[in-house]
């Protein structure tokens, strides 16, 4: 019944834990939501939904900065210096992940000392 009225919001994924959003469709409609702290957004979440039409969140997928300390003395500067900036991070085996949350270029400046000094090793 929807089927050519489906329009979609995409959302960063650090938006998704805000509680007042305005978007604006594909479609160019434009919604204001706003919800308690205890509703958590999804991918999938319909926020719109008439006879006629329905609005859907769609979530862009993440981007990771990975990253591969050298030694164990890095690993452990590494973790403390990314703490310290509260980014998001994710570990897998030897490596660390940084969710990029802007542009990638502001990481890499951030982390130019760990780089030039070939103390880490960026993997994809």
């Amino acid at each position: 019944r929807h089927r050519d009225a489906v329009e979609y919001v995409t959302l960063e994924t650090e938006d998704m834990k805000r509680r007042r959003l305005r978007l604006t469709s594909d479609k160019g409609n434009e919604y204001f939501i706003a919800f308690s702290r205890e509703f958590e957004l999804s991918d999938g979440a319909v926020i719109a939904l008439t006879d006629d039409s329905a609005c859907v969140i769609r979530v862009k997928e993440e981007k990771w900065l990975r990253l591969e300390p050298y030694d164990v003395p890095t690993a452990i500067e590494l973790g403390y210096f990314v703490g310290n900036l509260h980014w998001r991070v994710k570990f897998d085996g030897p490596c660390l992940s940084i969710a990029i949350e802007g542009p990638i270029q502001n990481y890499l400046d951030r982390l130019q000392h760990f780089i030039e000094n070939d103390r880490i090793v960026k993997r994809h």
